[in-house]
């Protein structure tokens, strides 16, 4: 979503660092350019003034212009308050109550309220061991109720079991009731939306909220509608309040503006992002690192996070010793590290997290390397002999024509495996001299000349 924000912020960082002394002017002149591209980015005016004048305010001192690398200091300068835009801290869920918390999720229709709902479950389910119960409170969009019951059968949590003709009220006083019985640590309360606010959307939401009284009142709103979700936002606020924001669809291709606006015009902290369609497709909001990854600094700690949460620690301890024991690398081993990138989030999604690899993304997008590219790969593996996928010799010219055909691809696509292959085997070689601490330290996946190598 802050492709095109984060390289025209790169592209001016750039410049001031390259410059071995900076006077006023060349500050004023990049606060100008930083102004531009956060209005571009459809960020809000007046968060945009206020912004800029804050950065310039602390950027036009003595201390910074004189010092050795006054580039790195502005740079800094524009994290810190970029940090501060964007809410300073991260602000978890409030469940500190007597059980059954409840929550109550807002929200337009269309913004991803009830796969929000569901995601949201299977985050407190796992990530912090609590008993949840969702419940759907949408009797107006078809099917909207046997949606919920679905997602919640997939993540494993218990659904409320729907009764034709009930209404919202009388549906949330029984989920709260059910929570309590049975023994429930949180009841998610998913609320009907309409295509646009109304009277009806409005006063439907408050009733719901007098009978439930929920600890946190989340809106879900889609990042890609841009300003139109931040005043979203502050319409939900004025009439029925809320405690918190979610922001769907922020792995779009939308300027960003809303979340860099929404926490300074409303007022209330943004709490998850929804990086995607599936059910763990959810991340805690944390401002320092989504000012870092705007400004190409990447997410190291996300990164190692979302590593931890899903290498699978035993496949990487039976292949450890499998190294260590002198076995080769074979192509067995080259799909599960493939496996195991996609599991992270695919190219796209490691990228954005590394640090100074938001540049090369156009490169690698022009040079087709890209998920697709990947799938293409685990296709050609697929299409060997097991005989043939432990041993690369066996790979002559009319194997070559037959794997290529199976896995729909060319001859050159195979060779192209091969010899990314080949290259990693030479690495493997080489990760054994650290023994098998350091190797599982380096199972992390890495980037190189030609393509992705897992």
């Amino acid at each position: 979503m802050f492709d095109s924000l984060g390289n025209k912020l790169s592209g001016i960082f750039d410049r001031l660092k390259g410059r071995g002394a900076l006077n006023e002017s060349d500050v004023a002149e990049a606060m100008r350019e930083i102004r531009i591209a956060l209005l571009e980015a459809d960020v809000a005016l007046p968060v945009v003034k206020d912004f800029v004048a804050k950065v310039k305010e602390d950027a036009v001192g003595q201390e910074v212009i004189r010092s050795v690398t006054p580039g790195q200091m502005v740079v800094k300068i524009v994290h810190d308050h970029m940090v501060d835009l964007l809410g300073k801290t991260a602000e978890p869920l409030n469940l500190n109550v007597v059980p059954p918390a409840v929550i109550m999720m807002l929200g337009l229709q269309g913004s991803g309220k009830t796969t929000t709902s569901a995601k949201l479950a299977k985050f407190l389910k796992e990530k912090e061991g609590k008993k949840v119960l969702l419940a759907s409170l949408d009797v107006q969009r078809p099917a909207a109720q046997e949606q919920l019951a679905v997602l919640a059968t997939q993540i494993g949590a218990p659904s409320l079991p729907i009764v034709a003709g009930q209404q919202p009220v009388e549906i949330a006083r029984r989920a709260c009731e059910a929570a309590r019985k049975d023994g429930c640590d949180v009841v998610i309360l998913d609320t009907a939306g309409r295509l646009s606010i109304d009277e009806a959307l409005m006063e439907e939401a408050a009733l719901v909220r007098d009978v439930a009284a929920p600890q946190e009142k989340i809106l879900v709103v889609d990042a890609m509608t841009g300003q139109d979700a931040v005043n979203t936002a502050q319409q939900f606020e004025q009439k029925v309040g809320i405690t918190g924001i979610v922001l769907t669809r922020i792995d779009g291709d939308a300027r960003g503006g809303a979340a860099l606006s929404m926490r300074a015009v409303t007022g209330k902290p943004i709490k998850f992002l929804g990086t995607g369609e599936k059910t763990d497709a959810l991340e805690i909001y944390h401002p320092d690192r989504l000012a870092g990854r705007i400004l190409g600094m990447g997410d190291v700690v996300s990164l190692v996070e979302k590593a931890a949460a899903t290498i699978d620690r035993d496949e990487a301890e039976a292949m450890a010793e499998k190294f260590m024991s002198g076995q080769g690398f074979d192509f067995d081993d080259l799909a599960k590290q493939f496996r195991q990138m996609r599991k992270m989030g695919g190219m796209g999604g490691l990228m954005n997290l590394m640090p100074g690899m938001g540049k090369l993304k156009d490169q690698l997008k022009n040079a087709n390397i890209d998920d697709k590219m990947v799938k293409r790969q685990e296709a050609i593996i697929s299409s060997m002999t097991k005989a043939e996928r432990k041993n690369v010799d066996l790979l002559q010219a009319s194997r070559k024509r037959r794997i290529a055909s199976g896995a729909g691809v060319t001859v050159a696509d195979v060779n192209r495996l091969i010899k990314q292959f080949m290259e990693m085997q030479k690495v493997m070689k080489q990760m054994r001299k650290l023994g098998k601490s350091g190797f599982m330290r380096s199972m992390m996946p890495r980037f190189g000349g030609g393509g992705f190598k897992g």
